[in-house]
């Protein structure tokens, strides 16, 4: 089965951090992951960049993709979170799993408010801020979620990571927190960031997990299948 990542940086929706793409698709290419940048449109209103990724997720598919995940940072994690969860998507524009860097993930709060004014304007109504806080949107049916935060972020404070996890485990969707006690936002790898750091070996584990449990669903599934495709073969 062939998967693929689509990485998308941080930026506060109006430019790419450049640490927060290219090392994570070579950090994904290290794990056997196919991976890229996805640079989606900046200094756009929602929805604009959850169509343009929608469009690349059906793309990657139509090119022979069977699954696609997400990994995203700060504004990037936001985007990444809704389309794993916002509504309206059709099969082939479905995220089958997230992973999120001190993500922004309510637009009701306060925090990190340049990149809801970009993405909602000013006048946003109190409806239109509920319907992008990734918090609000997650069903049963949810992909699985992989998040990762600092305590000490102070542009984007782990409340943002608690409200999300705290609405996957409601509607008990599998999930992975980790929120470590140092770092500053906008840490990419983490390299020489103390516990930080471990997010890339916790992660790389997940994801190894997420691969591994879908491909042996498939095999049983078709090895289920097996007997009654012999059955009919020779009737």
């Amino acid at each position: 089965m062939r998967t693929e990542v689509l990485v998308l940086p941080g930026g506060g929706y109006a430019t790419h951090v450049a640490h927060e793409a290219k090392p994570i698709v070579e950090w994904l290419d290290g794990l056997g992951v196919r991976a890229s940048v996805f640079r989606y449109p900046l200094n756009a209103r929602h929805p604009i960049p959850l169509d343009a990724l929608r469009r690349e997720v059906r793309r990657r598919r139509e090119g022979g993709a069977d699954r696609v995940g997400v990994v995203g940072f700060s504004a990037g994690g936001h985007l990444a979170g809704l389309a794993a969860l916002a509504p309206g998507a059709d099969r082939s524009e479905s995220v089958d799993f997230a992973v999120l860097g001190y993500a922004i993930t309510s637009m009701e709060t306060e925090t990190y408010r340049p990149a809801r004014l970009i993405l909602l304007g000013d006048d946003a109504t109190p409806e239109l801020r509920r319907e992008t806080s990734l918090d609000a949107l997650v069903t049963p049916a949810a992909p699985p979620f992989f998040i990762w935060h600092t305590a000490e972020d102070i542009y984007v404070p782990p409340e943002h990571t608690y409200r999300l996890a705290r609405s996957l485990a409601e509607h008990e969707v599998a999930h992975t927190v980790h929120v470590c006690a140092h770092g500053p936002h906008s840490l990419g790898l983490a390299h020489g960031a103390g516990d930080a750091e471990t997010w890339t070996t916790l992660a790389a584990s997940w994801i190894a997990e997420r691969l591994r449990s879908r491909s042996e669903a498939v095999r049983t599934a078709r090895l289920a299948a097996t007997p009654a495709d012999s059955a009919t073969a020779g009737s």
